[in-house]
């Protein structure tokens, strides 16, 4: 059996669909858990209990831990440690190995242009303190011989059925599709590098299921060298047929914004990512395993195709977003 803890999200879904290669046991685990494949079995589950937590990991050979949490720092202080601690004591208990869905909040700010797996850890937001808090946790168990797990970390991320998970969708892709302006947050004369969730599904799948993986972290398959902010919101405006029109939004405005928009309150802090090259490298991945990232524009046809050119299929999306 391999579990995942948080099935409902763009992860977890582009994941479900990947282990059938691997599997007919998939275990999907959330709230409200909902089928991708015929097969998989469906358990419902608060995971901020700790018996629930044990119970689903149980007759596990690997879980794969992609809870998305609401988008707020007390909600990330008071919760992720103490699911994080029942999900590790849960493997340790059931002897199942673990695969982390991470991000790179915990890097160092001066070291985001050619971002690898031996970028310094020194985290510049207070979110990136918990999320370097959790790898800690993780990693003092491996070291101890007390647990077998890995790190599948991503950059931020974009895909199909991704519209309530992704900050591209929700600032650049949706209000284009509805020929608003795009909002750009930070300078749009920077590189930004995105992780396409189908890539990052497959990805996590080979990981947790190649023995030597384990006891690492791995990059997600990214395409090199992504575009600017400008060339972004250009390369969405050309594939839904609209003018290419965006506002830049500075980190003073984002503060503002903050006044009356509490997920504006929340980026103000993660603004150092958009005022420098953010450029994801997960060239150990794609050479250890042969694996070629979707080009980018490939990837932006994909989504305004599943996304914003099936109106039945963009509703069934927007509804979907039970972590």
């Amino acid at each position: 059996m391999q579990t995942i803890l948080g099935s409902g999200g763009a992860i977890g879904t582009e994941l479900a669909k990947a282990l059938k290669e691997y599997t007919e046991d998939i275990r999907l685990v959330s709230r409200h858990p909902q089928k991708v494949n015929e097969t998989d079995e469906l358990l419902s589950a608060d995971l901020f209990h700790e018996e629930q937590v044990r119970n689903a990991v149980r007759g596990s050979s690997i879980v794969y831990l992609t809870v998305g949490f609401p988008y707020d720092y007390k909600y990330w202080k008071e919760n992720w440690p103490k699911l994080m601690q029942y999900v590790i004591s849960a493997c340790k208990e059931h002897q199942t190995k673990l695969v982390f869905f991470d991000n790179i909040y915990m890097y160092d700010s001066n070291y985001l242009n050619g971002m690898d797996e031996n970028t310094p850890i020194n985290p510049p937001s207070k979110k990136g303190e918990i999320r370097a808090q959790l790898v800690d946790m993780i990693f003092n168990e491996v070291n101890k011989g007390d647990l077998t797990a890995l790190i599948a970390r991503s950059a931020d991320f974009y895909g199909p059925g991704a519209q309530a998970n992704s900050v591209l969708s929700q600032t650049v892709i949706q209000p284009l599709s509805q020929g608003k302006r795009a909002t750009w947050l930070g300078s749009v004369d920077v590189k930004h590098s995105y992780t396409y969730t189908p890539d990052a599904g497959k990805a996590t799948a080979l990981l947790g299921n190649t023995e030597d993986a384990f006891n690492q972290t791995w990059h997600l398959p990214t395409t090199a060298n992504p575009p600017t902010g400008k060339k972004w919101i250009e390369m969405f405006a050309k594939e839904l047929g609209v003018p290419p029109k965006y506002m830049a939004v500075s980190k003073f405005v984002v503060r503002l914004m903050g006044l009356f928009q509490p997920i504006m309150r929340e980026m103000v802090e993660m603004m150092y990512q958009y005022d420098r090259d953010y450029v994801f490298d997960s060239s150990k991945f794609e050479q250890h395993f042969y694996f070629k990232p979707t080009p980018y524009l490939d990837a932006i046809r994909q989504i305004v195709e599943f996304d914003y050119k099936n109106e039945s299929r963009t509703t069934e999306a927007m509804k979907k977003n039970d972590a």
